[in-house]
């Protein structure tokens, strides 16, 4: 086989998108690829060509990989044909075990990292190059066996020793190979060893001197303890360890040797390679994250859902359900735009369409939006959402929604380092002044005016409804603003029983106006009178922790930064305080372990059984309260 002839790579998966991401990867290999879209076709493919490496799935509807592999193992022709795993599970050992013993080389975790998928799918076909070349070698060698015996066999025991030294790259990546003589302190590095350690290959002389302090030194005794405690007859060594190059930077890596004694069972030589697996570890650790981070947000949209359901108010059970869709759905829609763009932001535009379009007259006639193309993050977005299907809906019930000739004008623009909205209405029925804010202008008001730190404006005017709604939006130049110094040292508390306040007055820190809102009023039944909430790190939130207050409530996450400096101050000034978060509790600075945790969404009665309120405060509370009235 010609050293330089593309060989046949098989890519197996039921799902042609990712055939064809796979196929993008690995294109400029120059290879041939062939696919294959279920077990039975790929098998197919398997006896009509001669296959270097098996790309599989690990999760195919028809037959899994496993499965898969075993059959194409059973099959003689088949038997050291290179198999890669595909999943996108994280394996446990137990799996990882089965897949080996199915016949499987190696695994590539979802998402498919390009570079070390490449590297991997190189280093097989370059094996299975080197296995045909060394076929062909053979055959002549055969040939000239009767006058060349000792040539053939000098020439069989060097490619033995390279084919040994190439199994121990099978699960490699990103891979340097070494080999280094013990007795002699001399060592031959390649150009990806070189590359590991980030090294120049053509000055780099590998010596005992030169290649520990390109090491950690807290790793170095992972070395001796792997030599020392190696079995006589062990012939695999394996440590990992990480590398300290030259620039400065770590490298995380693991090191595969082949040992040679001699007749006393000492070392005498070492020959391995060093896979580089730090990309593959920041690909699980971001994985880890992505898992993280979507159970928070969902448990974040629940406790918006639990807010949305017990703030809610109707007439009836009828008018009660239509009031709690409506809202849910507006949730939901501003969820899916938000999605399909991975949680990075959503378009102003797209919003205001999914929000009016059940309004619009058939013409399109009744509703006119325009502004220029703006994208909000999650929480604006959101925030905006649920605002303007709050006043889609009143306009439909009361105002110029609920005439023919009723119209309506949304615009929006940015004006200073702020994104003002107007909604006018005309052509309904006169407007007048709601004796009682109802859920909806609270709501509003509160998103903006509260979490968002903006302002809300309405105006009941003859000719109609004129809201305006506006915000900070551009980059965050605020800072908080503290006068007390945090202590290097957490008071303890302890969350086995309810946390004693002195007083009735408690902080709350909640970015979600929803939740906040919900907390407030069953806080309120409590007992509590409540100082915020505050929903950004800013001045304001400052001041108040600097107050009188007596108890707090803190939302570990406010608008993408940690609570933890609040928490310190409260802990300096003996203020006892929860947390509430939607994440878990492992993932809680470890300084406050002995803080109570509420996970979203919050129960009543799990506000009610965090704080031991005194009589007294209670009883001080009621006399405030008739006294005003």
């Amino acid at each position: 086989m010609d050293a330089n002839a593309p060989v046949n790579i098989l890519l197996v998966d039921d799902q042609p998108a990712k055939l064809l991401s796979y196929e993008a990867i690995l294109s400029g290999l120059g290879e041939n690829l062939i696919k294959a879209t279920s077990a039975r076709e790929a098998l197919e493919r398997l006896l009509t060509n001669e296959i270097a490496v098996i790309l599989v799935d690990v999760c195919m509807p028809e037959l899994d990989g496993f499965e898969f592999a075993r059959m194409v193992r059973e099959h003689p022709r088949f038997q050291q044909t290179a198999i890669i795993f595909v999943s996108a599970v994280l394996l446990t050992e137990v799996d990882a075990l089965r897949g080996y013993e199915m016949g499987a080389v190696d695994y590539v975790p979802v998402p498919v990292v390009p570079e070390v998928l490449r590297a991997k799918i190189k280093v097989f076909s370059e094996l299975y190059r080197k296995t045909k070349q060394l076929e062909a070698l053979n055959r002549r060698l055969e040939q000239r066996v009767a006058e060349r015996t000792s040539e053939l066999e000098a020439a069989n025991a060097r490619l033995i020793q390279s084919e040994q030294l190439r199994s121990l790259a099978l699960a490699a990546g990103q891979m340097g190979s070494w080999d280094w003589d013990v007795a002699a302190d001399h060592s031959s590095w390649d150009d990806g060893q070189c590359r590991i350690f980030g090294v120049d290959p053509e000055t780099f002389k590998a010596t005992r001197d030169s290649v520990l302090p390109l090491i950690l030194e807290e790793d170095l005794p992972v070395f001796e303890e792997a030599l020392r405690q190696a079995p006589e007859d062990a012939r695999i060594l394996q440590a990992k360890f990480r590398v300290l190059r030259p620039s400065g930077e770590i490298r995380s890596c693991i090191g595969i040797a082949a040992a040679e004694r001699d007749g006393d069972g000492r070392i005498t030589r070492l020959s391995g390679v060093t896979v580089d697996m730090t990309d593959l570890e920041k690909a699980q650790e971001h994985q880890l994250l992505l898992t993280r981070e979507v159970d928070h947000r969902a448990k974040n949209a629940l406790a918006v859902v639990q807010a949305i359901v017990r703030l809610t108010r109707a007439n009836s059970l009828s008018a009660y359900v239509t009031a709690i869709e409506g809202r849910i759905g507006a949730l939901s829609r501003a969820h899916a735009l938000l999605a399909s763009s991975r949680w990075e932001g959503a378009k102003l535009e797209s919003i205001v369409e999914q929000e009016l379009a059940p309004y619009r007259a058939k013409a399109n006639a009744n509703i006119a939006a325009a502004g220029p193309d703006i994208v909000l993050p999650p929480a604006i977005g959101q925030t905006v959402s649920l605002a303007l299907h709050e006043l889609a809906t009143n306009a439909a019930k009361y105002g110029a929604l609920s005439a023919l000739s009723g119209k309506i004008e949304l615009t929006w623009k940015l004006d200073t380092g702020r994104l003002v909205l107007e909604w006018v209405e005309h052509g309904g029925p006169p407007p007048a002044p709601p004796k009682v804010f109802g859920y909806g202008i609270k709501t509003v008001t509160a998103a903006f005016e509260r979490q968002l730190q903006g302002d809300v404006t309405f105006q009941w005017l003859p000719q109609g409804l004129r809201c305006r709604l506006a915000l900070p939006f551009g980059p965050r130049n605020l800072t908080m603003a503290a006068t007390v110094t945090a202590p290097k040292r957490i008071a303890e508390t302890s969350p086995a029983a309810p946390l004693v306040v002195k007083g009735n007055r408690l902080l709350l820190v909640e970015d979600e106006a929803l939740v906040a809102a919900m907390m407030t009023e069953a806080l309120g039944q409590i007992g509590f009178e409540i100082l915020g909430p505050f929903g950004k790190m800013d001045y304001r939130l400052g001041a108040a922790v600097a107050g009188e207050i007596d108890a707090a409530i803190l939302d570990v996450n406010i608008g993408g930064e940690l609570v933890y400096p609040i928490a310190e101050i409260l802990a300096a000034r003996g203020i006892p305080f929860a947390f509430v978060t939607g994440y878990s509790e492992e993932n809680i600075d470890k300084r406050f372990a002995n803080v109570p945790i509420m996970q979203k969404p919050v129960e009543r009665k799990a506000l009610q059984a965090v704080f031991a309120v005194p009589r007294s405060a209670l009883a001080e509370r009621s006399e405030n309260v008739v006294s005003q009235m």
